[in-house]
C-alpha cells in the first residue's frame, strides 16, 4: 500500500491506500460522474455520497473493558504453549509492545516454573503477562505447585486450559485474589482466562465457585473465611475463550457454532447470575490470518487469542529446525495424537504430521496400553521393535528414568505404578509422549522423526497469507509483528466488510490486506 496524494481514489492501489489509513473516515462518492473513494470531507460534502465507513484503528476491535482490564493496547493476547514454547523472551516482548501473552508452564518442571517467574515478575512490573494454569487430574501436584508459584510472585492473571472440572487449586487462585473495597464491592486482583471448547466448562467458569470445594480450602486453613465469602459472589473467570480447531488439546470445534454456543450460555446463566454478564466471551483456534481475526471479531469475540503461528516467531522456544518445518506447514498438514499428560484418558493433541512420524508412532503406544495389561504382557517381538525404534534403550532402564523423574515432580504416580502393571507401562509409554516435545524444542538431530510439535491448521492459513512476504522467512518474523498484522489486517477487511455490506463493490486487490515490512509500515 502507498501513501495516497490525489484526495480522490479511483485505482485499486489508491483505494487500498486510503482504506489502510485506518484513523480517517473513507467515504464512497460520485465524482465529476465517477465513483470513486475519498478521505476529505470538503470533498465528500461537494459529492454525492453513496457509502462511508468510519475510522477503525485496531485498537478499537473487540471489548474495552478487556484492554481497560489486562492493561493492554489491543483485544488481543498470545496464548500459552507447553512446555515453555510460549517462553519469557516471547510474553516479555508482547508485554513490553502492550499486548497481553501468557507464558507457557504447562510441562515446565517446578523449579523452571519458578525461574521463569522470577524472570518474568522482576522485568515486567506494571505491565500485562499471564501464567498457563493447565488442569493436570493425574498430576494434581503440579497444579498446585503451578498455583504456588504464581501467588509467590504476585501473578494477576492465570490462563486456565484443558479443565473438565474445577479443582481446589484454581478456586484457591481466585479467591485468594479478592477483597472487599470501601465501596462494598469485590476487588479482583487475581484475574482468569479460562480456554474452554465445551459449553457445560464454560458454565463451571461463568458462576461463583461449587460450595464443596470452598470449604475444603476454609478446613484446610488455604484461603480465609473472608475470601471463601468472596468467591461465591463472583464468576470463576473475568474471560472466558473458545477454544475452536487449535493446536495440542482441542475438541476441533468449528468456531462458527463455538463461539455463539459460549455467548448464548454467557447470556442464559447472566438470568440467575447477574454478574455472568460481566464474562467476555474471545475466540481461538484457527486465527492465523487477518480474515480470521476479523471474522472472529464479526461473530461478536471480546478479543482473539492466537497460538499456533506465534511458534514459529524469534521469540517461541522452538529449535530453528521446527520453525522451519511450521513455516512450510499447510492447513491440512495437521493430525491428532495421543496425549502424553491426559494419556490413560485416551486425551489427544494436535500435531503437525509434515516432516515428523509422531502421531502414527504415539497412536501405537496407546493402541498396546488399551490391548494389553502391563509391560511382560506385550508379545515379545513387539516389545523388542518398541525398544529398537521408538524407546532406543531396553524398556527397564526406561522405567528406571521414570522412576527418578516422577520422584522429584509427583512421587504420587509411582505408588500407583508399583500396585498396577497397567499404570506402570502408561508411565513407560508417558516417557516417550513426553519427551517427543522436548526433542523438538531443543533440536535433537537423531530424533528428528519423533518430533512431537503442537500445531493447528491456522498455521498453515498464516504461510499461504504470508506467502511472498517479509514474514515469509520465520527469521523475519517476531510475536509482535504478527499481532500488529493480524490486528492491522482485521481492521483494514472489518472496514472493507463494512463498505461490502452497503454494496459497494471494491476492485479485488484493494479486498486483501498485505502484511509490510516493519521499518517500510
Amino acid at each position: 500500500m502507498t501513501t495516497l496524494r490525489n484526495p480522490v481514489a479511483e485505482t485499486a492501489e489508491e483505494i487500498a491506500a486510503l482504506l489502510g489509513d485506518l484513523d480517517r473516515p473513507c467515504w464512497i462518492v460520485r465524482h465529476d460522474g465517477r465513483i470513486a473513494a475519498t478521505a476529505d470531507e470538503d470533498l465528500a460534502a461537494r459529492a454525492q455520497i453513496l457509502a462511508a465507513v468510519g475510522p477503525l484503528p485496531p485498537e478499537r476491535l473487540g471489548d474495552s473493558a478487556f484492554r481497560a482490564t489486562h492493561g493492554v493496547r489491543a483485544a488481543y493476547a498470545a496464548g500459552a504453549m507447553a512446555n515453555g514454547i510460549a517462553s519469557p523472551e516471547l510474553v516479555i516482548a508482547m508485554a513490553e509492545a502492550g499486548y497481553l501473552a501468557s507464558y507457557g508452564a504447562a510441562g515446565v518442571p517446578p523449579a523452571g516454573v519458578e525461574a521463569a517467574l522470577s524472570r518474568l515478575s522482576a522485568r515486567l512490573r506494571g505491565k500485562p503477562y499471564a501464567v498457563n494454569l493447565i488442569h493436570s487430574p493425574s498430576e494434581p501436584a503440579l497444579e498446585r505447585a503451578i498455583v504456588d508459584a504464581c501467588l509467590r510472585h504476585d501473578v494477576r492473571c492465570v490462563e486456565a486450559s484443558a479443565f473438565m472440572d474445577l479443582t481446589a487449586e484454581v478456586v484457591r487462585y481466585r479467591a485468594t485474589g479478592l477483597a472487599a473495597n470501601p465501596q462494598g464491592g469485590i476487588e479482583i486482583r487475581h484475574r482468569i482466562i479460562a480456554k474452554v471448547s465445551r459449553v457445560e466448562v464454560a458454565e463451571l467458569f461463568l458462576r461463583p465457585a461449587p460450595q464443596r470445594l470452598v470449604t475444603g480450602l476454609v478446613d484446610s486453613g488455604r484461603i480465609t473465611a473472608a475470601q471463601a465469602e468472596l468467591v461465591t459472589r463472583v464468576p470463576m473467570a473475568d474471560d472466558i475463550t473458545a477454544e475452536a480447531d487449535s493446536g495440542g488439546h482441542t475438541d476441533r470445534r468449528p468456531l462458527t457454532v463455538l463461539l455463539p454456543e459460549l455467548v448464548a450460555a454467557r447470556d442464559r446463566v447472566a438470568r440467575t447470575v447477574p454478574a455472568a454478564a460481566s464474562v467476555r466471551i474471545g475466540a481461538a483456534g484457527g486465527i492465523g490470518t487477518p480474515d480470521a481475526a476479523a471474522a472472529a471479531f464479526a461473530m461478536g469475540a471480546a478479543y482473539i487469542v492466537t497460538g499456533s503461528v506465534n511458534q514459529a516467531a524469534r521469540e517461541a522456544n522452538q529449535c530453528e529446525s521446527t520453525k522451519r518445518l511450521l513455516a512450510t506447514a499447510q492447513f491440512a498438514d495437521c493430525v491428532m495424537a495421543p496425549s502424553s499428560d491426559m494419556f490413560e484418558l485416551g486425551v489427544q493433541v494436535q500435531v503437525l504430521r509434515r516432516g515428523t512420524m509422531f502421531a502414527t508412532r504415539a497412536q501405537r503406544l496407546y493402541d498396546l496400553y488399551r490391548t494389553h495389561d502391563g509391560i511382560d504382557a506385550i508379545p515379545a517381538a513387539v516389545r523388542a521393535d518398541l525398544e529398537a525404534t521408538l524407546f532406543r534403550r531396553p524398556l527397564h532402564t526406561v522405567w528406571q528414568d521414570c522412576v527418578a523423574f516422577f520422584t522429584e515432580r509427583d512421587p504420587a504416580q509411582l505408588l500407583s505404578a508399583e500396585r498396577d502393571p497397567k499404570s506402570r507401562m502408561a508411565l513407560i509409554f508417558r516417557w516417550y509422549l513426553g519427551l517427543s516435545s522436548g526433542w523438538s524444542i531443543r533440536g535433537a538431530a537423531d530424533r528428528t522423526a519423533d518430533y512431537q510439535i503442537w500445531c493447528g491448521p491456522a498455521m498453515g492459513a498464516f504461510n499461504t497469507w504470508a506467502a511472498d512476504t517479509h514474514l515469509a522467512d520465520p527469521a523475519h518474523r517476531t510475536v509482535t509483528d504478527i499481532a500488529v498484522h493480524l490486528m492491522t489486517g482485521a481492521a483494514y477487511l472489518t472496514r472493507v466488510a463494512h463498505l461490502r455490506t452497503a454494496g459497494v463493490r471494491l476492485p479485488t486487490p484493494a479486498t486483501h490486506y498485505h502484511p509490510r515490512r516493519p521499518d517500510t509500515r
